[in-house]
């Protein structure tokens, strides 16, 4: 058999009865969490766009678009995962090849369950599916550092969730993950430099490619089935060989999932809670700093500190503020949080956030890249300009695997970004369904996400 082949076989066998009671109750975390920062993203200027364009295509109107209105599969599940991904405060996951937000596969996964008409059960079966497949090529496939970006994961990782979701058989979910692979391998340039509305919306892109394939797939379409290892596939175009034993795996890589507590890329989430700490431990006055030092991993340094996504000081938009660990520090020090108010224009060109930004440095410290993934550490460091230094080290934060989120926490998220949208009752009903979500079928659920409403 093919690595395609492979992974089908395992896609088709997926079932709710290989989750552990403790990946259940996950599942229902990440469906809540990524539901909220789905609705919280409606009304952005970006989305506002997306939604024209899928009024204006229309389709069959047979799957759920989050706010109102239903459409196509392929473009519920590309508006659905725009909306998820647009504030980036949606979850993550760090693997030793690449960091990635699994929730990216839930817009497509239930698009697919809401066609089909899947059980609750089978829902949560294709969904953690889909985020073991795109955990475990974090893991192993090394394409970021080859300049691809999340997407290419994706690809395969809807592909599978989705054919699953559609009760497709392995031997045509085969062909879907062929046909998807090698034919969407997005570049990282979406988010380096002045960052583009793109990277809200690239692995979007991704999914609904791969749904348009599996589609294509279950109705009898063929895709080179040698994607992984035949010539010019995957491993010899891009990644090298990898090796995924399909036959062996779990459904468990969703306990390694983080949630996010703040809006800002995942590496500085630790950074940005221990700024916080200090602010508050030392009643810190933000125009008495002289300057603010973080030492962190290279993953981070890279992505996010300046080393190698382009410069993080130069900041003009949403997009490259969410992604700036001089930014986001200098908002939580200065204002005390960072959610979605901290990335409106006006504020990201306030003259104090901008100041400060430029008093803060980044390095990367090869002990703290040594304890990558299994923590995400940071070394900070303030100075005031009395001379007075505080300091502190933290191995994670409140939402990684290591100290995780409690349903009570998530819930108080979901409530913070879904109240413009929503009533208290619509939100009772959405977190009531997401906690049976074993007993809530696809279409009961796409039917309450109907609910929302699509402007402020």
């Amino acid at each position: 058999m093919t690595t395609a082949e492979r992974l089908a076989a395992f896609a088709a066998g997926a079932s709710y009865d290989d989750l552990s009671e403790a990946a259940r109750n996950q599942v229902k975390l990440l469906v809540l969490d990524t539901i909220g920062c789905a609705i919280g993203s409606l009304g952005a200027e970006p989305i506002r766009y997306l939604r024209a364009q899928a009024d204006d295509f229309g389709g069959n109107g047979s799957c759920t678009l989050i706010g109102g209105g239903s459409t196509a599969p392929d473009r519920a599940a590309f508006y659905n995962t725009s909306l998820v991904r647009y504030l980036d405060i949606s979850d993550g996951y760090m693997g030793a090849m690449g960091t990635s937000h699994p929730s990216d596969n839930m817009g497509a996964v239930l698009a697919a369950a809401e066609y089909a008409g899947a059980s609750g059960r089978d829902f949560m079966a294709a969904l953690a599916l889909a985020y073991q497949v795109q955990c475990r090529f974090c893991d192993l496939a090394p394409s970021e550092k080859n300049g691809f970006d999340q997407g290419l994961a994706i690809s395969y990782s809807v592909a599978a969730g989705a054919a699953r979701a559609l009760g497709v058989g392995p031997e045509r979910a085969a062909h879907a993950v062929a046909l998807s692979g090698a034919s969407h391998n997005p570049l990282f340039i979406s988010r380096t430099g002045q960052i583009s509305h793109w990277k809200g919306f690239a692995t979007a892109d991704a999914a609904l490619n791969a749904i348009h394939a599996v589609f294509l797939a279950m109705r009898g379409v063929t895709g080179p089935v040698e994607i992984f290892e035949g010539p010019r596939g995957l491993f010899e175009a891009i990644t090298g060989p990898f090796e995924i034993d399909w036959e062996s795996e779990n459904l468990e890589k969703v306990l390694g999932i983080s949630i996010k507590k703040y809006n800002a890329g995942v590496h500085s989430q630790t950074g940005i809670e221990g700024v916080i700490e200090l602010k508050n431990e030392h009643s810190i006055s933000p125009g008495e700093i002289e300057r603010v030092e973080l030492e962190t991993y290279e993953r981070a340094f890279y992505i996010m500190g300046g080393g190698g996504a382009g410069d993080k000081h130069d900041i003009r938009n949403k997009e490259t503020a969410d992604h700036s660990l001089p930014y986001v520090l200098a908002a939580a020090l200065i204002d005390g949080e960072v959610m979605p108010a901290q990335f409106e224009i006006e504020r990201i060109r306030a003259k104090d956030v901008q100041a400060l930004l430029r008093r803060v440095s980044i390095t990367c410290g090869d002990d703290l890249t040594a304890r990558y993934p299994a923590q995400s550490p940071v070394r900070l460091r303030i100075e005031m300009k009395d001379g007075t230094v505080f300091e502190k080290e933290k191995p994670g934060y409140e939402g990684f695997p290591a100290s995780p989120m409690s349903w009570e926490s998530v819930r108080g998220k979901f409530d913070a970004l879904c109240g413009p949208h929503t009533t208290e009752g619509l939100r009772g009903e959405i977190a009531d369904a997401v906690s049976r979500l074993e007993s809530v079928p696809a279409r009961e659920l796409g039917a309450l996400l109907g609910r929302v409403e699509e402007a402020s």
